[in-house]
């Protein structure tokens, strides 16, 4: 199946000189009297690599068959994880390189939509937000209440954010996936 540039979202996979690239980000120009360019920043699935590709901007693109499936986050070991599709009870192993640092917003038993190809694990795709629990933090300060005034807090995946002052420890709060930044309190 093919596609044109205005078709073309983040995470994407497409086919490029017989390799599989996921698409990171994109621009399209159609300069004045020159012909349209699309500028793809790319992933090559196989090696890791990311860099950079300049193409005909009308230069139909060919998608790569992708299929999405909920798993589940069951453990990890010392060079990979182990992830369960809970309709066939199947077990995947994911290398650190594919997840990169999505383990910082994945907690254990959570389900996590896994991008295969041919039946093997390319990418994951995290929400745009998760909720995690802060397992260690300073206390405030009395008195401390400059605009603004944050602290570090230490989240039950082990990732560190910077909190507001009145967030204490067993508070669950929402963070953002892309950034890794906390965005509110959450019940």
């Amino acid at each position: 199946m093919t596609i044109s540039s205005s078709e073309i979202k983040r995470n994407m996979t497409i086919m490029l000189d017989n390799e599989i690239y996921q698409i990171l980000e994109w621009q399209h120009r159609k300069p004045p009297k020159a012909p349209p360019t699309l500028t793809l920043k790319v992933k090559n699935i196989k090696t890791g690599n990311v860099f950079e590709k300049k193409l005909q901007g009308n230069r139909p693109l060919t998608l790569a068959r992708t299929d999405k499936r909920p798993f589940q986050y069951l453990y990890s070991d010392s060079s990979s994880h182990t992830f369960m599709n809970n309709d066939t009870f199947e077990q995947i192993e994911i290398s650190s390189t594919i997840l990169g640092n999505a383990l910082d917003f994945i907690v254990e038993g959570e389900l996590i939509e896994v991008i295969l190809f041919e039946e093997n694990p390319i990418s994951i795709e995290l929400p745009i937000s998760v909720i995690l629990k802060v397992e260690d933090t300073e206390q405030a300060v009395r008195g401390d209440t400059a605009t603004n005034v944050t602290k570090t807090a230490t989240l039950n995946t082990g990732l560190k954010v910077q909190v507001p002052l009145f967030i204490s420890t067993e508070d669950n709060i929402k963070i953002d996936t892309r950034s890794g930044q906390y965005i509110e309190r959450s019940k």
